[in-house]
């Protein structure tokens, strides 16, 4: 077992709801391009300090979601506010700080190849103007330390890298600005079994010890069982359920019969099969 899941500890419970201001609140939202719908009347809150995991089948807009909740797209109607404020409120300077306040790691890590690994991880560190060079070298070499690497992986270039350390890489620029949010897209996508567990690993401690939120895109059923606190599921142009892994799979509808209850499901998420729950089986 790596270090990290030595200190890994079973995750959190997120914040009662109804005691917690949301940090993301998407509110009635209905998105489409020309004549189709991909959501219609969607409600999603995202609560300080959970890891969400958004899943749904081909076409339901998980992608969809994610590039409103960053102010990529306007919807058609409804609002996404983000930190208490709607997200395209934020212009000019005050958008620039708010990308500040989130990373991202995109499913395929995203570098530059032309950068090194340490200039990948120093770009949003100098986006910030008044940063000083030797500040950056020190955030960079400690965000690389965060990652298992070392100094002398910073002068790497991205074809150099196996696809783990692309992730982890990835990982430390999305993380280089200490942000409140981060945005996972299919985080273990291309890694085999051991280096995910080894990578999901790295972002449960990460998590624990660094306190930002989490909204986390994927189809891994086992990334889902280790490192989600609330699962939402996107089903029928909205959230057809949200809560608990235990509560989403109770839920009775074809896609959570096929996505959590198969043969794979079987195999990656049994001990959260809830009691008396038997969905056909004998």
């Amino acid at each position: 077992m790596s270090t990290s899941a030595a200190l890994a500890q079973p995750n959190e419970v997120p914040l009662n709801s109804k005691a917690a201001t949301p940090l993301i609140d998407v509110q009635d939202l209905t998105t489409a391009f020309g004549s189709h719908v991909v959501h219609e009347h969607l409600n999603l809150k995202i609560f300080p300090k959970e890891i969400l995991a958004l899943v749904g089948g081909s076409g339901s807009g998980k992608t969809t979601l994610l590039r409103q909740i960053l102010g990529l797209d306007r919807p058609r109607s409804g609002v996404v506010e983000v930190f208490g404020r709607p997200v395209h409120d934020y212009v000019g300077a005050e958008r620039i700080a708010l990308t500040h306040r989130w990373g991202m790691l995109f499913q395929a890590g995203a570098l530059f190849s032309a950068l090194p690994v340490f200039d990948n991880i120093a770009l949003p560190l100098r986006e910030v103007h008044h940063l000083p060079e030797d500040l950056i070298r020190d955030v960079v070499l400690m965000r690389l330390s965060w990652m298992g690497l070392t100094p002398r992986d910073a002068a790497l270039m991205p074809s150099e890298l196996s696809g783990g350390m692309i992730k982890r890489v990835a990982l430390a620029r999305a993380l280089a600005l200490d942000p409140e949010l981060l945005f996972l897209d299919e985080p273990t996508a291309g890694l085999d079994p051991q280096r995910s567990d080894e990578f999901v690993d790295l972002i449960r401690v990460l998590h624990r010890e660094l306190g930002f939120t989490v909204v986390m895109v994927t189809h891994d059923l086992d990334t889902i069982g280790a490192l989600a606190t609330r699962v939402a599921v996107l089903a029928e142009k909205k959230v057809l359920v949200e809560g608990s892994l235990e509560k989403v799979m109770q839920t009775q509808h074809p896609f959570i019969e096929a996505f959590f209850h198969g043969e794979r499901g079987e195999r990656a998420l049994g001990g959260h099969e809830a009691e008396g729950v038997n969905h056909g089986k004998p």
